[in-house]
């Protein structure tokens, strides 16, 4: 599908206007997320969400708005994993609920670069070399099965490469100092362990980036929507954040379901490359199911309490 020059650059001061917003005005004052705000912020991007997927539709006909909608549910949802290892980073470090806005908005801005690098690169690969659909396949099948044996996640911020390359040319205080990234101390440049967890973010969603970039190719390989329906994903990530810590403990099984997903998406992929194509419709009924009853597990099924 051929997009405008036009539609790119508008889609992009769009998504500048509401950053900027974002931080500039309705949180330009440090303060704690409560969940009223943070469940209120989810309605506004979902909805944001679901108004761009309507003007796909008049613009660019029925299948592109499905294969958008399909696409931000899957990365939406798969979002959900790194929510929880954000909430382990900023335990890890003792951050407090009122930094952390900043820190997830600056580590979604580089976000949004990176993503958008890895679907423009996938793209291009899979229109040269149309066989690496079977690896990208393959490589969600096996994560989604991972995932569903996986045990919890541990953060160790000493093992992370970048944080080890960092250190070597600038040393870290060894306290926070508000919201501060960096601090001069004694005539040098510091970086606060506020910025470590800056970088340790970013270094998580490139590795999250890996599992949810193939399983949106395996809907689509227009790099518009493709592009559009990841970035919708990412922007309401904060929010969904703060919601989730509101709630912990109402998704046990979500886990579960997104590990079903991603084994769901790659057979998908697997199978088209072998002419046999699911419908978009019934991937995102099967897709939003599964989801479903996740969730409605995690709320009904009591957990066990051990003697």
């Amino acid at each position: 599908m051929g997009v405008s020059i036009y539609f790119w650059i508008g889609f992009h001061v769009f998504v500048f206007i509401m950053l900027a917003l974002d931080l500039g005005v309705f949180h330009k004052h440090t303060h704690k997320v409560p969940i009223k705000e943070a469940v209120i912020w989810s309605a506004v991007w979902i909805t944001l969400a679901l108004l761009f997927n309507l003007f796909v539709f008049f613009e660019f006909g029925k299948t592109k708005a499905l294969e958008f909608l399909t696409g931000y549910v899957i990365e939406y949802s798969l979002s959900v994993d790194n929510i929880f290892v954000f909430i382990l980073i900023f335990s890890y470090f003792a951050v407090k609920s009122q930094y952390q806005h900043k820190i997830l908005f600056w580590g979604i801005l580089g976000a949004l670069i990176m993503r958008g690098i890895f679907i423009f690169a996938g793209v291009a690969l899979i229109n040269r070399f149309h066989w690496i659909v079977i690896i990208f396949g393959g490589f969600l099948v096996f994560t989604g099965i991972r995932m569903l044996f996986q045990k919890e996640t541990e953060v160790d911020p000493e093992k992370n490469a970048i944080v080890r390359f960092f250190k070597k040319f600038l040393p870290v205080s060894h306290s926070l100092h508000g919201d501060k990234l960096f601090v001069r101390q004694n005539n040098r440049l510091y970086a606060t362990p506020l910025f470590l967890v800056l970088l340790i973010i970013e270094s998580s969603d490139l590795i999250f980036a890996v599992d949810s970039i193939p399983a949106i190719l395996a809907i689509s390989q227009d790099r518009f929507i493709v592009y559009t329906s990841n970035i919708f994903a990412i922007l309401g990530l904060r929010s969904l954040y703060f919601a989730i810590v509101g709630m912990m403990g109402y998704f046990r099984y979500l886990k579960v379901g997104l590990a079903f997903v991603l084994t769901f998406v790659g057979l998908k992929m697997l199978v088209a490359y072998f002419s046999f194509e699911i419908p978009i419709v019934l991937s995102l009924v099967i897709i939003i199911s599964i989801l479903l009853i996740s969730i409605l597990a995690s709320v009904f099924i009591k957990k066990e309490i051990s003697p």
